[in-house]
């Protein structure tokens, strides 16, 4: 039985998505008519009998499937962040469809035809830049995905892209089922020295809400990652590091080598079939970097400058285990605990030093007053929507006349059905259609530390920045203002897409911002300034190690996505050959990365990840031009704002950059801050 309500605009406050009223019953049924419906809606722009226009063509093609795009934003969302087996069942049937719905689409030759007939004439229809982006995106969009095959291979593209959505689906069904699945229950209080009072009493907690005697941990962020900083007890360290490492590696039904190998074959194929050479390729000629040689060039040219930094760094950790505690060989399980300790000596600054003046609700305040500041945006908690889970925060966002700007979803705590991480999401996007700003509904999904009996969910430093990572991309997402649906907010080049996520962690970093919020949540007392001096100081501590980790994930990504990869039998030995140059700690048999890399295997980022330090050289060079005006300056925000954060995907993105910044980005900044040159 199809509810109506579904596949119809919401009868809903603000046509939010109405989880309350959804069965998962629902779901299939709905999918099935809601893909009829723009199934219906393709046929109308090809059976036209007027001459192709943009108007009836292009413009008709980006407003079609408006409520199938609403309901897959709803349920693939909660399969993300609340999902269980039933959904996990449903979308395992769902996605083939609709691959086979896209591939209807951009398959179709009558639909190209007249897309190509608008394209070939572009040059006498006097378009805007976005018309003409939206136009040579979606010319793009079909010759890139096999319209101009032939029958044969377009029955083989399809096969392929039927096979690749269920495979990445399964892909993070096993990842998730090997976090949740582990569990590392101490009885011995002695085991939890070193672990801070708030680790052992969710601990605590988590034990008694599964009716066991003593301390649970796991491998969700906020149990695992204070107890690799923390604990004393080397061997269960290495326990937990070892079961993290070695999620969907163990050769049984959850395991995802077989898996990961299929991934990167019928992606290569895909590409080989459209005419590219590789998977990176393809990927690329829609990027900023263009190129895998641009991106191995760029990447290789970080990693010169960082290695020597991060081996002298890590000697320096060594000499400082070996010190401390005796130990001849680090490991990995080590790395976390004396890089906290190390940082102590040296900056007199400890996580739980600062966790006291980081609670959540002022952490979120502090976010919202500093996109006040910056952009004059309000945030009125509002509880007339519906939520999917009692822990979301739900919230109406308004401009300084209190127009709306978009509803805004936060769901900060990890569950059992929520996958690892953090990421921004969207359940509606912005358009403009018949005169009206039809605004965004804009979602942050991260994995916090729960409140206790005894204390509210006070964050690390690094989930602060986390937080302000994941409201930039939300920013970009809020501001949007385009005309059209698939340029809206977060809809640009993905090597361009972290940069408003990046830039926003900075404020972190500063006295200004940091005085808005980062107050001690027993006695209301600002953060000392001496901290403040201390975060700041020790902001390029170790960054040599991290700038190596983050290049290593990148070349492994390029690494499997950038060859042909069917001579490819181990993969054990092929991401220990890509890590050979940015390889600091000893080999460990038990782990493996790519089983469980959910960012080029499940999420949108193969031949992509490198886009994170390409960001960072935009993010570092646009947050200095801040700094030269004011972290507050107006004039340096309202450039952003206009010509960043509400542009979307309209122009190419560098030309946005330069509108903004007045030049191209210079590396020199991300170096200096980074302390790897002076």
């Amino acid at each position: 039985m199809i509810k109506a309500s579904l596949i119809t605009p919401f009868q809903t406050p603000y046509n939010a998505a109405p989880f309350l009223a959804i069965e998962n019953d629902d779901y299939l049924p709905t999918f099935k008519e809601a893909i009829k419906q723009a199934k219906a809606e393709i046929d109308a722009i090809v059976n036209n009998t007027e001459a192709p226009s943009f108007e009836n063509t292009i413009v008709a093609l980006d407003f079609s499937g408006e409520q199938l795009d609403r309901i897959s934003s709803i349920f693939f969302n909660l399969n993300s962040a609340e999902t269980n087996e039933t959904i996990q069942k449903i979308a395992q049937e769902v996605s083939p469809l609709l691959s086979e719905f896209g591939n209807d689409i951009t398959l179709n030759e009558d639909l190209f035809k007249r897309v190509k007939a608008v394209y070939d004439n572009k040059n006498e229809l006097n378009l805007t830049t976005e018309e003409q982006t939206l136009l040579d995106k979606r010319y793009k969009g079909f010759s890139r995905n096999g319209a101009n095959l032939p029958e044969d291979k377009k029955e083989k593209l399809r096969e392929i892209d039927k096979k690749l959505s269920q495979l990445s689906l399964k892909f993070g069904e096993n990842v998730l089922a090997e976090t949740n699945k582990f569990e590392m229950l101490i009885v011995d209080e002695k085991d939890l020295a070193g672990l801070p009072e708030g680790t052992i009493e969710a601990a605590k907690q988590l034990a008694e809400s599964k009716e066991k005697e003593g301390w649970l941990f796991t491998l969700d962020y906020p149990s695992y990652i204070p107890f690799v900083t923390y604990a004393d007890n080397r061997e269960l360290r290495k326990k937990l590091t070892l079961a993290a490492g070695s999620k969907a590696f163990k050769g049984d039904d959850l395991d995802n080598q077989g898996i990961v190998l299929q991934i990167v074959n019928l992606r290569h194929q895909r590409a080989n079939l459209l005419g590219y050479k590789t998977h990176a390729h393809f990927v690329l000629e829609e990027r900023m970097a263009q190129t895998p040689e641009k991106v191995l060039d760029f990447s290789n040219e970080l990693l010169e400058k960082a290695k020597p930094a991060a081996k002298k760094e890590f000697e320096n950790l060594e000499k400082f285990a070996k010190e401390l505690d005796n130990i001849d060989q680090l490991e990995k399980w080590d790395g976390s605990y004396y890089s906290e300790k190390l940082k102590q000596k040296l900056f007199s600054l400890d996580d739980e030093q600062l966790k006291p003046y980081f609670k959540l609700e002022n952490v979120i305040d502090g976010a919202f007053t500093v996109a006040n500041k910056l952009f004059d945006l309000s945030f009125e908690e509002i509880d007339t929507i519906d939520k999917y889970h009692e822990d979301v925060l739900t919230y109406k966002v308004t401009d300084k006349n209190g127009d709306l700007v978009s509803i805004f979803y936060a769901d900060f705590f990890p569950r059992s059905g929520k996958r690892n991480g953090a990421w921004m999401t969207s359940y509606k996007p912005q358009y403009v259609i018949d005169g009206e700003n039809s605004r965004p509904h804009i979602s942050i999904v991260c994995n916090f530390t729960k409140p206790t009996k005894s204390k509210p969910s006070l964050l690390t430093f690094n989930e602060v920045t986390t937080l302000f990572h994941e409201f930039g991309h939300a920013l970009h997402g809020m501001l949007a203002s385009t005309t059209y649906p698939s340029l809206s907010g977060t809809s640009v080049f993905w090597d361009f897409v972290e940069l408003p996520s990046q830039v926003m962690e900075n404020w972190c970093y500063e006295k200004e911002a940091l005085e808005l919020f980062a107050k001690h949540y027993e006695t209301g007392e600002v953060i000392p300034m001496d901290l403040v001096e201390k975060i700041k100081d020790s902001a390029s501590f170790h960054q040599g190690m991290q700038t190596l980790r983050q290049l290593s994930f990148g070349l492994l990504d390029m690494k499997w996505h950038g060859q042909d990869p069917s001579n490819i039998s181990n993969v054990k030995d092929f991401e220990t050959e890509a890590f050979k140059d940015t390889n600091l700690y000893p080999k460990t048999e038990e782990t493996c990365m790519s089983t469980a890399f959910s960012h080029i295997f499940q999420g949108g980022y193969s031949s992509g990840y490198y886009s994170y330090k390409w960001a960072e050289v935009l993010d570092a060079d646009a947050f200095e031009y801040f700094q030269e005006a004011g972290i507050f300056n107006k004039e340096v925000a309202t450039k952003f704002k206009d010509n960043v954060l509400s542009q979307g995907g309209t122009e190419n993105p560098m030309v946005l950059y330069k509108r903004f910044r007045g030049q191209e980005p210079k590396p020199e900044a991300l170096l200096k801050r980074a302390g790897l040159i002076k």
